[in-house]
Order: structure tokens, then sequence, then C-alpha cells
């Protein structure tokens, strides 16, 4: 009998003592469902929800409160706070809160657009990007100018601000201003799709996110590049960064560590994979998803996942199912390669017919994705396949339209 005790008491030791995989942590309360955005302000994290409004938590997302006293929409899609002003863009307007969301007032002067979309700030200027166009604030929402010289009738989903430099995701593309508003520029050269959902900023690097997946320029939008590598979800919705590392999220969660050009996902833990919103306060980042609500995270321990990603080579050549499947118009292709080596991958219809070559190059060891776009082709059954050295493989994907 105290032989059997003796086991109990090492395999309690053995399973208390092993240290948890690094992972996402839900932390979301009561009645936070589809999460749209984040704001902070010191310890205070805000959440705005699609249908419940605006929640509040003063500990780190551990318990969280409403607070839409006066706030006349529930639906808030922006949220950004400057100082002890709190601003929740909603379907009706802008509203303002000088206490932490315990009481709102709608501040809509001279806002002829009332579908708030985004907000920047920019020193003293509060900008909001709506359903038509962007409006200027100047006194804290008391009332607002429209600046849209140079911009089309767009919806403006996304707005970010590197020092004079005013850009606008919008679903015509990326504009810049260099003068608050006053007048804009399209700069979408290289960028092949123009629904722009969010932008993130760091340095001279920008980002946007779109239906196809993520693109940077360097040069403030006047090129920009695809850096889709590693990403097998290009329906990316929003952006983040802290320093150097981006985060996408769409199906999920993927880093981009140190202005690197290649995605890891982390995704470990997160059961709720659809992700709405993202952004970082102090060490920790934040994911609000679709119906599962808050999940939180360290910033550390994803960066240090891209850097393990980084060591670790493939054992073998694989070609992985693309997803989604079906899809339409775009899906992914995820393949690998353990020793540098030249590959090729084409899509054929199903007589046999060539109709695209996705990769045609060498290939240093390590993991790739590559993307699909079949918005040029009828709706049927395809093939990919895929010739690395003696490797030879062949796969079916379905484009439903």
């Amino acid at each position: 009998m105290k032989k059997l005790y003796l086991v109990y008491t090492l395999l309690f030791i053995i399973v208390i003592g092993k240290e948890s995989p690094a992972q996402w942590v839900q932390i979301n309360g009561p009645n936070i469902g589809y999460v749209r955005c984040f704001a902070f302000s010191g310890t205070n994290l805000f959440a705005a929800t699609y249908n419940d409004g605006v929640f509040l938590s003063t500990d780190n997302g551990t318990k969280w409160t409403a607070v839409n006293n006066g706030l006349t929409y529930n639906y808030v899609f922006a949220i950004a706070v400057s100082g002890t002003n709190l601003f929740a863009g909603t379907n009706v307007g802008v509203f303002l809160s000088t206490n932490n969301g315990t009481s709102w007032t709608a501040v809509n002067n001279g806002l002829t657009n009332p579908i708030v979309q985004s907000f920047a700030f920019s020193g003293t200027n509060l900008f909001g990007g709506t359903y038509n166009g962007v409006y200027l604030s100047t006194n804290n929402g008391s009332s607002w100018t429209a600046v849209n010289n140079g911009l089309p009738y767009a919806l403006v989903n996304s707005l970010a601000v590197s020092g004079t430099n005013l850009f606008a995701g919008t679903n015509a593309g990326v504009y810049l201003s260099t003068n608050n508003g006053t007048s804009w520029t399209a700069v979408n050269n290289g960028l092949t799709n123009h629904y722009v959902k969010a932008l993130a900023v760091s340095g001279t690097n920008l980002l946007a996110a779109t239906n196809i997946g993520v693109f940077l320029s360097t040069n403030n939008g006047t090129s920009w590049t695809a850096v889709n590598n590693g990403l097998t979800y290009h329906y990316v919705n929003v952006l983040a960064n802290s320093g150097t590392n981006f985060f996408a999220g769409g199906g999920g969660v993927f880093v981009m560590a140190n202005s690197g050009t290649s995605w890891t996902e982390v995704n470990d833990g997160l059961s709720s994979p659809y992700v709405s919103a993202l952004d970082v306060s102090g060490t920790n980042l934040f994911a609000g998803t679709f119906g599962g609500g808050v999940w939180r995270r360290p910033v550390a321990e994803m960066v240090t996942a891209v850097e393990d990603n980084k060591n670790t080579l493939p054992a073998n050549y694989s070609l992985s199912q693309n997803y989604p499947n079906p899809f339409n118009p775009t899906t992914a292709i995820n393949y690998t390669v353990p020793k540098a080596t030249f590959v090729t991958i084409k899509v054929y219809d199903n007589t046999g017919r060539e109709m695209e070559t996705l990769v045609n190059e060498e290939k240093a060891a390590g993991n790739y994705s590559v993307q699909f776009n079949g918005s040029n082709l009828p709706s049927g059954v395809y093939f990919y396949r895929m010739q690395a050295g003696d490797f030879v493989q062949t796969k079916k994907l379905v484009l439903l339209k």
C-alpha cells in the first residue's frame, strides 16, 4: 500500500510540475460576443462590440463591466482614447465619454455621414473614417468638417498616422494625405486587391490587410509587395503591432517578427479562430473574436515561437490540401522543402490543360505558402501539382462561384 501511495505521489508531482505550453487564455466576461476593436488608457481596457456596446476592464481582462449609459446605439465599430476623452463610433455617429464610459454624449455637429468605422489621432486632430469619406475634428468632437478632396466615394475601414502622413484604408485602396486631410492621393502601385480592411505602421513599414492577404510598403505607399509567406488564411481582417513585430488576424492569429517577411501561426489554445480585433497593451496581445469573446497572450511568447519555427526545418517534402476548399476566388496552398530544390507548382483543369504556374524557382529549405486566385476561371474542379526533385504530388481543388 505504501508503494502504491508513493507511485500516486510521484505522478502527482510530475503532472503538477510540468510546465504548461504557452497558449491563448480566454478572458471575456458576460455578454462579450462579437468584439470589433479595443482601446487602452492606463490600466483601463475597453472592448467595443457589434451588439452590446462598450465594456471596461480595469484588471487586464479578468473582469468586465458594460459602460453604455447614454450610448443610444450599441453596435460600436470604432473606439479611441486621447487623454481623458473616450470616443465611440457607431451607425448613428460619434459619442464622447470623459469618465471612462460611465456616461456618453453624442458629438456629431457637422458629421453628415454618421456611420463611423474608424478613428485616428494626429496631435490634437481627431479623424473619423465613415461610410463615405473622412471627417476632422479639432475640438474633441464638438464639431466636424469633411476632408475628402481627392478621396473617392469610399468606405474608410482604417486610418493610420505616421509622422505627418495620414493613411486611409478604403474599399477603393489606400490614400495618403500629408496635410491633415486637406487633399488625398491614391498610393496603390502593386496593391493587387483594393479592398483594404486594416492598416498598421511601424517606422518605415506600412502594412495593409486585404481579402487576399497582406501587403507591405516601405516608402509611404508609393509601391506595395505581397507578404503572405506562412499566412495560411488570406482573408485578413485586422492588424496590430508591437514595435517591429506585426500581428494579423482573420482565421486565427499570425505574427511577423522583427520586421521580417514571413508569418508564423500562433493559435495554440485559441478555440475561437475567427479574429475580428487585435491590439497590444503593455506586454500582451488581445484578440477579439466573432462570438468567442476576448483572448490574451504575451507578445514575447509568440515572438519566441517565430524564432523556434525558423530553427525547425521540415524533414520531408510535402504538399498540403488547399484552404479554404471549396474556395472563391482565392485559396492558399502550403508546402515544405527539406533542402534547397527547384520547385514548380502548377494548376490544371480537369482535362489536364495547364492554367497557371504558381511556383517556378529554386527554394531553400523551409515552410512556404502560395496563393491561387481563380477570379478569371469558371467554377469547377481543378488540380495542382508540385514537383521538387523526385517528389511529385497532385491534389484537387474546387472553385465554387
